[in-house]
């Protein structure tokens, strides 16, 4: 997730045609036409929840852009044993990965919220991955949360495509309810860390943001029910943009997309496999938050949550909890499958969730009160 303070009413508009990325390792960019090649693996170090970077002011009264913090238990690596015994690495073809890329760009989103003026909170610049055909959208809780504070004024857009532009406006269909209440002042936090634990939410498109009608059906990927083993090749697609640099908002936040392997997989539990890391590539930075690694099959495999922000980004890890993962935790928290949501027209999900989200937001409301 990439956050930067609020600059006004104006920004909406401006933020909203006018973002782009600036990568300090140009060379390293690629749009799926060439795998990129991993480090070998490595610990993970501390996590970073992707957050917006500082950047120059967009005005003499504003003030520089920070990033926000999260506290999580540290999982642990999932190892070779008798409780857990991993499955072989699969062969997959370059042009199977390549079928997959193309599919994971196309369900690719950009998620901006603009805080109002004056407010303390910051506005934000993340992702998400389209599921299913309706209309619903994967991304972070630590993204999800802003769609609980409309009444603060806080305004989201989903953009998408290269250059991103404004396409859906869109609400809050579920996050999980524990993790609001473990991480209240996430939004005023600075340097934000932790693993990804309970660190999704799903969004439900509502209605176009332009004049032009919302489609019949949407891209979408199905959300993985397994975890592949470490050294199956992957790609990780997302909108990051921790080197933007505002004279350059105007014209092009392009989507990241690059190839990469699994390195190692970890558990909040005993042997499940709820994280995933990959080696460091343009993908390891700020505003990739929600976005999303597919394999060969095509499937959705995990969600972008966390990932080391300092040195080169091909000195990075980037960590990533499972669909597997999300899935458990959905029907822990609902006592529902995922599908049955998804199944579900999204305007009665909009519905149903409607109710929770004023005890949710006080929750939030009243941790920054008294910080």
């Amino acid at each position: 997730m990439a956050r930067f303070e609020s600059f006004g009413v104006v920004a909406v508009a401006l933020l909203a045609a006018f973002l782009v990325i600036y990568f300090s390792d140009q060379a390293a960019v690629t749009t799926y036409v060439a795998p990129v090649a991993t480090s070998p693996p490595s610990a993970p170090a501390t996590t970073t929840l992707l957050a917006f970077p500082i950047l120059p002011l967009m005005k003499e009264t504003a003030t520089p852009l920070r990033p926000t913090s999260i506290v999580a238990p540290k999982p642990v690596i999932i190892e070779k044993s008798t409780t857990q015994t991993l499955p072989p690495v699969s062969v997959v073809s370059q042009s199977a990965l390549d079928a997959s890329a193309v599919a994971l760009r196309a369900t690719l989103v950009n998620i901006v919220c603009i805080a109002p003026a004056g407010s303390t909170l910051h506005s934000t610049s993340a992702s998400g991955i389209l599921l299913g055909r309706s209309g619903y959208i994967l991304t972070n809780a630590h993204v999800g949360q802003y769609f609980l504070l409309a009444d603060q004024g806080v305004s989201c857009v989903i953009r998408t495509g290269s250059p991103a532009m404004m396409a859906y406006r869109a609400a809050l269909v579920f996050i999980p309810t524990q993790w609001i209440r473990d991480n209240q002042t996430v939004l005023k936090q600075d340097a934000p860390s932790g693993t990804g634990e309970r660190d999704f939410a799903i969004l439900a498109v509502t209605r176009s943001a332009t004049a032009s009608p919302l489609p019949t059906t949407f891209p979408g990927l199905t959300l993985a029910f397994s975890t592949p083993p470490p050294g199956t090749p992957i790609v990780i697609a997302s909108y990051g943009a921790q080197f933007l640099e505002f004279n350059q908002i105007e014209t092009s936040l392009s989507p990241i997309v690059v190839f990469g392997s699994i390195q190692k997989l970890f558990t909040f539990g005993t042997s499940t496999a709820d994280v995933l890391s990959v080696s460091g590539s343009v993908a390891s930075q700020e505003g990739s938050s929600g976005g999303g690694i597919i394999d060969g099959d095509g499937m959705l495999i995990a969600d972008i949550t966390t990932s080391t922000v300092t040195g080169n980004t091909s000195t990075r890890s980037l960590s990533a909890i499972t669909g597997a993962y999300i899935r458990r935790e959905y029907a822990t928290e609902t006592g529902s499958t995922l599908d049955i949501l998804l199944a579900t027209p999204p305007s009665e999900a909009v519905a149903a969730f409607a109710p929770q989200i004023s005890a949710l937001e006080a929750i939030i409301l009243d941790a920054l009160s008294s910080h």
